[in-house]
């Protein structure tokens, strides 16, 4: 079973990136982020396409904003929008979807971004995780959290942990948030399977050529439970879907269960011709100084 996350931020702006890729590449789940697109718009944009290629889907969504899905064509049962328990800001919003696909609980969560330190985002984003949590922690066992996390879990997760000095995604509360997470039984599916690889990233910011530079950030991930995290034969980033025309600025993270059609490939396919490795010589886009 190849299981594939990605925040395509817009499903609607990624149609000619999304149909594609998914002929290509062939997962049999997907879970999706920051779709921006409400449950009705979903159907009324993908439905006939997805059917076509075999897929059952469980989108939760509010329109202009986040919005999550899980497209799957292994079976799609107990679909659940929402995160039980979860705040809002105020209100709850489309941040998480679960589904039972082929036997294994799949969550597709957008965790929130945080915005600034010790802000009211970023509590409502630590709150947030502790929901999650909570939820994972009540079981199965047999679990899969996919999406975009807005979390490095580690500095070897950026590109230069100077340059993020003062900025969320790499503050310890948070990571000590995302620790409490796997801390259920969760693994880490890519850094476990390419534990001492540097450089390895799902996301770069639009501005500045960071893409093309290589300056990046992985926060984008698949966290597995121990019964689904054995079967992992493959885990990698598709950097080639971050490339050319009208691309999301992340890339799709891709696990592969019991059989690896493309053989253990990774970590980022294909790896980067031109990385800036130097530190210290660039700084993020929205840096005052």
């Amino acid at each position: 079973m190849r299981v594939a996350t990605w925040n395509v931020n817009s499903v609607r702006q990624r149609v000619p990136r999304l149909l594609p890729w998914l002929d290509e590449r062939e997962p049999d789940v997907v879970c999706l982020q920051e779709t921006k697109l409400a449950d009705a718009g979903f159907e009324e944009l993908l439905g006939d396409e997805l059917r076509g290629r075999g897929y059952e889907w469980a989108a939760h969504g509010e329109g202009a904003w986040n919005g999550v899905a899980i497209l799957s064509r292994v079976g799609l049962a107990d679909a659940l929008p929402g995160l039980p328990g979860g705040p809002g800001f105020p209100e709850q919003e489309a941040r998480a979807v679960s589904a039972t696909c082929d036997g294994v609980r799949i969550w597709s969560v957008y965790v929130p971004n945080g915005r600034e330190p010790d802000s009211d985002h970023y509590a409502y984003k630590l709150e947030w995780l502790g929901a999650l949590r909570d939820q994972v922690a009540a079981g199965p066992e047999a679990v899969m959290v996919c999406g975009d996390v807005n979390i490095a879990p580690t500095d070897a997760d950026v590109f230069d942990p100077a340059a993020y000095e003062g900025h969320t995604h790499v503050t310890p509360p948070e990571r000590e948030a995302l620790a409490a997470l796997e801390s259920t039984g969760l693994h880490d599916v890519v850094r476990d399977r390419w534990p001492d690889t540097e450089r390895v990233f799902s996301y770069w910011d639009y501005r500045a050529g960071m893409f093309h530079k290589d300056l990046g950030m992985r926060i984008d991930l698949i966290l597995a439970g121990e019964p689904v995290a054995t079967r992992a034969k493959a885990a990698w980033i598709d950097r080639k879907a971050r490339k050319g025309k009208g691309p999301s600025d992340h890339a799709p993270v891709i696990v592969d269960l019991d059989d690896a059609p493309d053989g253990d490939i990774g970590p980022v396919v294909p790896p980067p011709s031109r990385p800036v490795t130097t530190k210290g010589a660039a700084k993020l886009p929205q840096s005052k100084d």
